[in-house]
């Protein structure tokens, strides 16, 4: 004989809303494709990558800024050609000079 503790079917009503709900709210909090845990980790990349764009923008509008101050100064681009990269004018004799040790 199967008692009435074990058969569903003799169970009240109030509980077994309650088992369903807490179901229900077990489901979508840890174990559905949207659950609130996925939302959160995503929500927090999501801002992660808000901030790495913007710190890209800043980047990308200082770089522009440099390559605008290149262009309007052309003796500035000549100086950095001659000590960045070691160029020089045709028949001009560049002397490297070692600092003391």
């Amino acid at each position: 004989m199967i008692t009435k503790h074990l058969n569903p079917l003799y169970w009240k009503k109030s509980f077994l809303i309650g088992l369903l709900a807490g179901f229900f709210i077990l489901w979508f909090t840890f174990f559905d494709t949207y659950s609130l845990s996925t939302r959160y980790q995503l929500e927090t990349q999501k801002k992660n990558l808000v901030e790495r764009t913007q710190e890209l923008e800043k980047k990308s509008d200082e770089l522009k800024q440099k390559i605008s101050t290149l262009e309007d100064n052309p003796d500035l681009l000549e100086k950095i050609a001659r000590e960045e990269y070691g160029m020089r004018k045709p028949g001009e004799t560049v002397y490297r000079i070692k600092p003391a040790e």
